[in-house]
């Protein structure tokens, strides 16, 4: 009898052990893999990071690209202010959208416009939650489950920063500073923010998430066809310049030029791949679309002067090359690189023949913003409502060569939205920025340079060596 006891009790002792090492071995199985997990996300959040950080560097490298861009096209007496009329964005958007543009373009709200509750980044942290996804507490969120809310911001802000600076183009040479930078304040504000809400802001009014679904990977519609029509607008409000068209030099500096070409093409890398929030295969998708889209549009507008004027041009290459770039930009991240080539080439051709029909019309705008900008970016949207196909981006959609043909039909309601809105705005905000602070130069100011008149400096030292104070000695002895 005792045998049987001490038999039972050593089996039973040693089920014990037995169960006590499989609970100790799953407990430690699934310590192990709740830390290989929170290793795993905490490496991905770093670099998503990391990637959006370098993107959005990029993205702010674009405005003094297209400062030299289109300092290369201007007259040497204008060099100074026209750079300025890019680098100018740095700063008032760069204050603004911390105070109330980062708000009002994503902040909860309207399907037109975002609320206040973000103002002065109240309430955006470092936090990774996904805010698009619905997490709560709804006062800690992001658009990116794997970056920081104040990553994702400052990445908008770069876009928010470049966009106004496009509209400089159309009148360079003949508006005066302190006019441009009014107008900056409002156009941003009033204008940009609304148009950055509707189609990538949670419940804006065009986008995808819980909009009327028209794709805008990069900003189509929120950076080039806002732009462009308001460029159009200005220029026909503004006048003409007082040299136009009989007395306009040709490009001060075509490696200015080609200089500014390079830095858009390089920083629009960030600019389309950025736009995918995270590395990944859907970056990869929008960067490789780019220099694609980029490459097309450069060959293609080549070929174009080679065949009707005889010779391709330095300047033709790189005009080419930014047509393919705004045409591709709505489309990145939704589409094959065969599609890339067709929208690069295909815009720099609508891009192309939408300069010289512009010279037929006899509207000074100056560098071409409009039919590149606009123009390109209204033919890249359209586009993208052909050749968008969920095998390249699950997250967005078919197009009409892919069996969607109501793609096709938001894309054109999402254009003519965005059209309505920035020549709208626009008309208000120049009547506005005219009665206050006025618009143009005196005729003399105008012809001597802005440079000097607005700045007191020269870009080059060649016609005032003693700066500000020899051109007043000049003007008095005249």
């Amino acid at each position: 009898m005792l045998k049987k006891i001490l038999l039972v009790g050593l089996l039973t002792i040693i089920a014990l052990n037995l169960f006590n090492s499989n609970v100790l071995a799953q407990t430690l199985d699934k310590e192990a893999i709740e830390a290989l997990q929170k290793a795993v996300t905490t490496a991905q959040e770093s670099a998503d990071t990391a990637f959006m950080l370098i993107c959005s560097a990029l993205v702010l490298l674009m405005t003094p690209g297209l400062a030299f861009f289109y300092g290369g096209f201007v007259s040497k007496k204008n060099i100074l202010n026209t750079l300025m009329m890019s680098f100018l964005l740095m700063g008032i958007v760069g204050v603004t959208w911390i105070l109330w543009g980062y708000s009002l373009a994503f902040a909860p709200g309207l399907p037109f416009i975002g609320g206040l509750e973000w103002s002065f980044l109240n309430g955006v942290g470092l936090e990774t939650t996904d805010y698009l996804k619905g997490t709560e507490p709804a006062e800690v969120v992001s658009y990116a489950a794997t970056i920081p809310h104040e990553a994702f911001m400052m990445y908008q802000g770069m876009f928010a920063i470049i966009t106004p600076a496009l509209i400089s183009g159309a009148i360079v040479e003949r508006t005066t500073f302190r006019a441009y930078a009014l107008f900056v304040v409002l156009w941003s504000t009033f204008i940009y923010c609304p148009m950055a809400h509707m189609v990538w802001a949670k419940g804006g009014l065009l986008g995808l998430y819980g909009g009327m679904g028209a794709l805008d990977f990069a900003g189509g519609t929120v950076v080039h066809i806002v732009s462009g029509a308001s460029a159009f607008v200005a220029a026909i409000m503004i006048g003409p310049r007082k040299a136009y068209p009989a007395k306009l030099s040709a490009p001060h500096n075509v490696p200015f030029i080609l200089l500014g070409a390079g830095l858009l093409w390089f920083g629009w890398f960030g600019f389309n791949a950025g736009s995918a929030l995270a590395s990944g295969s859907i970056a990869t998708v929008a960067f490789v679309a780019t220099n694609t889209g980029a490459a097309s549009g450069l060959l293609t507008w080549l070929i174009i002067e080679r065949v009707l004027r005889g010779k391709p041009t330095a300047v033709g290459a790189a005009s080419g090359a930014v047509a393919g770039l705004v045409g591709i930009t709505p489309a990145a991240g939704f589409v094959t690189p065969l599609a890339a080539i067709l929208i690069g080439s295909i815009t720099a051709v609508c891009c192309f023949f939408a300069i010289s029909y512009k010279m037929k019309l006899g509207i000074d705008d100056a560098l071409d913003t409009f039919p590149v900008h606009g123009v390109g970016g209204t033919v890249g949207a359209i586009l993208t409502g052909l050749f968008a196909t969920t095998t390249v981006n699950e997250f967005g959609k078919n197009g009409l060569f892919f069996g969607n043909p109501m793609q096709l039909l938001i894309q054109i309601a999402a254009v003519a939205i965005a059209y309505l809105i920035a020549i709208a705005g626009t008309f208000i905000i120049i009547k506005i920025v005219d009665a206050t602070v006025g618009l143009r130069l005196k005729t003399e100011a105008e012809m001597q340079g802005l440079d000097i008149n607005e700045h007191g400096e020269e870009g080059y030292g060649e016609e005032f060596a003693g700066g500000i104070s020899q051109f007043n000695k000049i003007n008095e002895d005249y």
